[in-house]
């Protein structure tokens, strides 16, 4: 053995060795054909050994399974490494979302698996856009003639009755089956008492309003009605609350309307409210009408007899005239008065309305008479009186007006009596060929109604739907192209030379988009708003650019200006919105998409417009100030940014509330007073911020003036007692 091959430790470091195979030599062949047989047999043991793999190969397979399942059993596996159960997903599949908590985090009280928390807040019609007396289209295309609509305020005190004439309207319009199904109302401690879905009206959609059983908010409805004439109208109508708290909602609905509808019971009269509604009403310059409802209640409740009930009505319209003319804005062509056709008289419970016009239009169509209807209502109210004998109208103080009697009581106020004496008192038999004298047809199972149900049935035949309302409302509100000038130059703070002045003068459905935009309505689930406006100009459509202008933007400066793009519009109908490719000059728009930078109001203008010409609508003046103040905070600390978001949108929904950061660092919500505030606590915890909120006691700001001067003077003197200073108070001259 060579020493130099190999180490100190006996490993091998020499020249590579050769392979045994090298060194075996091929055997020689001593001729071509012993060589070839020797190949053959080579082959064919080749091919022996290749079966015989073939054949051993599945054993073998077997045996290396065994083994490695030896030598896995064999293997040492710590503890944190062993599988005692299955994986989730092993045994629900790769598709379900499994969550794995080390301790137990969720209270006793809540589910395991909670369930899908629908949010909706508002009540709207299931089955999509109702069936009406009308298509959706003509309603559209009509709405192209603003002297065709009329834009009107249904406004009053608490419980006059101002959804139930919206109701009336709805319900001739619409198939509103709940309608027919509900009970007569006749008092509002009946609704109070019985509180009954059905018996909601169709604009009390907010849940609260369902709850408390008054309205909350100004809810618009757009529908076609006829007058009795057969002559269409658009009527957009904003049905407002009546409670004295929300009288916001009364100025802004207001500052989109050309005249207002004053409901007033005819037992009540005038109350506190419809003299703020009737004031804002003449300051706004709007033209007034009158509805006298509840006229049932004079002979179901009062009992009275028809002559004194005349005299309650008489007295109720009075009062209604002595409210306007306490205003200093008012003027003579203010003055209601029946024969003037300005005032209805209503009970919209059971299902009647008219005006003088309408009922004498009855009688003429009834007898064939050769006279006016116009001409004959002139003769229906005041001191004319019709003399059965000699068939001829007299005028009080004429020698035969003893024998006489007040044609309102002859003609009117006696025949709607004996209607309800004989529905109340008589039974089918003998009161079925009454009504079918009348042309009033009913099934046989409207006899078996109550009492009130059955009354409705028959008035409701006998006046039919409520043309002398819409009759009042066309002869007696300016449509929205007469009263365009007027509006203008009231509200428009910009230059009246302007083109855009010009084309808010003139209604123009061609002219530059200004869309004055006075309230906001959240969706169902609370999650958006929609912005609600009506059009001065132009015409505003879906997808279109537009800027939005602040309360507080000042031409030449852009901080209160924001673009923005109408993502949908529709028409809005409380219930239901009829989606619009787009709308014109006139008319009142539900607008999508703009809502993000309007705090309260705004102005919506078309980007084409110069910013030289840029100009806003006047901010709306309110008739009372947010005088009562809470603190609030989250009962959760950590939840104030929800808190903080929802007192944001509060003051998108309530025109009048304040929310403000005192110095102390409270955030303090002002409103009207407690009502109102206990409105926007319960939308805050409910539907905006949905979290625990504390409330601190209300505080009430005390504001008082000086109306005459003082008769005693005050002395203060000074430390030294060398100066003294008087004080008297006397109120400031006027400007």
């Amino acid at each position: 053995m060579d020493e130099l091959n190999y180490d100190e430790f006996g490993n091998y470091i020499g020249p590579e060795l050769g392979s045994s195979s090298d060194e075996e030599s091929e055997p020689g062949y001593e001729s071509e054909s012993e060589q070839r047989e020797a190949e053959e047999m080579m082959d064919t043991d080749q091919e022996d050994q290749e079966d015989q793999a073939e054949a051993q190969q599945p054993m073998a397979m077997v045996r290396r399974v065994d083994a490695a399942a030896t030598q896995q059993r064999s293997q040492i596996v710590l503890h944190e490494d062993k599988k005692y159960y299955p994986e989730a997903s092993e045994v629900f599949g790769p598709g379900v979302e499994t969550m794995v908590q080390e301790e137990d985090t969720q209270a006793l009280t809540e589910p395991i698996i909670a369930p899908i928390k629908e949010r909706k807040f508002q009540v709207s019609e299931e089955q999509g856009l109702p069936e009406t007396t009308y298509s959706k289209e003509f309603m559209v295309d009509m709405l192209g003639y603003p002297a065709m609509t009329r834009n009107v305020v249904v406004a009053g005190h608490l419980h006059h009755g101002k959804t139930t004439l919206v109701d009336l309207l709805v319900a001739s319009t619409h198939a509103w089956p709940e309608w027919d199904k509900m009970a007569p109302i006749a008092t509002p401690t009946t609704k109070m008492a019985k509180p009954n879905e059905r018996a909601f009206g169709y604009t009390d959609v907010h849940q609260l309003e369902r709850l408390r059983g008054i309205g909350l908010k100004a809810m618009p409805m757009t529908l076609v009605a006829q007058d009795d004439k057969g002559k269409s109208y658009v009527l957009n109508i904003m049905d407002t609350p009546g409670h004295a708290n929300f009288i916001d909602e009364v100025a802004a609905s207001m500052r989109i309307a050309d005249g207002v509808v004053v409901v007033v019971d005819a037992v009540e009269g005038v109350m506190a409210t419809t003299e703020r509604v009737i004031s804002a009403a003449v300051h706004a310059g709007l033209g007034i009408t009158l509805v006298v409802s509840k006229v049932d209640r004079l002979i179901m409740e009062l009992k009275l007899p028809p002559a004194d009930a005349y005299y309650k009505l008489k007295l109720t319209i009075e009062e209604v005239n002595n409210a306007i003319a306490a205003s200093p804005l008012a003027d003579a062509s203010m003055r209601v008065s029946p024969e003037l056709g300005n005032v209805c008289f209503a009970s919209a419970a059971f299902g009647w309305c008219f005006s003088l016009e309408s009922f004498a239009r009855k009688y003429v169509d009834q007898w064939e008479m050769a006279v006016a209807p116009k001409e004959l209502a002139k003769r229906l109210w005041g001191d004319v009186y019709y003399h059965p004998g000699r068939r001829t109208f007299l005028r009080k103080g004429a020698a035969d007006a003893k024998d006489a009697k007040r044609s309102f009581v002859h003609f009117v106020l006696e025949p709607l009596y004996k209607i309800f004496a004989h529905v109340a008192g008589e039974d089918e038999p003998r009161l079925r060929p009454v009504l079918e004298s009348l042309g009033i047809k009913l099934r046989k199972t409207d006899y078996a109604l109550d009492v009130r149900s059955l009354l409705r049935r028959t008035l409701s035949q006998f006046f039919g739907p409520p043309t002398g309302l819409v009759g009042m409302c066309a002869a007696h509100v300016r449509s929205p192209l007469e009263n365009a000038a007027h509006k203008t130059e009231r509200l428009y703070t910009g230059s009246m030379d302007s083109a855009t002045a010009q084309a808010m003068r003139n209604c123009d459905v061609d002219g530059p988009l200004v869309v004055s935009a006075v309230k906001q309505y959240p969706s169902s689930d609370a999650s958006t708003f929609y912005v609600l406006g009506r059009i001065f100009s132009g015409t505003v459509s879906a997808g279109q650019s537009v800027r939005v202008l602040g309360e507080g933007f000042i031409p030449g400066d852009d901080e209160d200006m924001a673009l923005a793009t109408v993502s949908d519009t529709w028409i809005y109908c409380s219930r239901y919105k009829v989606p619009v490719s787009g709308l014109g000059a006139g008319g009142w728009v539900l607008m999508a998409g703009v809502d993000a930078p309007i705090g309260k109001t705004a102005t919506i203008v078309d980007t084409g417009v110069p910013e030289e010409d840029l100009a806003t609508v006047r901010p709306l003046h309110f008739p009372t100030a947010a005088v009562m103040k809470i603190a609030v905070e989250p009962v959760v600390p950590i939840e104030l940014p929800r808190m903080l978001s929802g007192l944001r949108k509060i003051a998108k929904t309530y025109p009048l509330a304040q929310t403000r950061v005192e110095e102390s660092g409270e955030h303090v919500i002002l409103g009207t007073g407690e009502l109102y505030l206990d409105c926007i606590m319960h939308d805050l915890r409910n539907m905006y911020a949905e979290i625990e909120i504390k409330v601190a006691d209300p505080v009430v700001s005390f504001r008082e003036t000086v109306s005459e001067t003082s008769a005693l003077k005050v002395h203060g003197d000074s430390p030294n007692g060398k100066n003294r200073l008087t004080i008297i108070s006397e109120p400031m001259e006027q400007g």
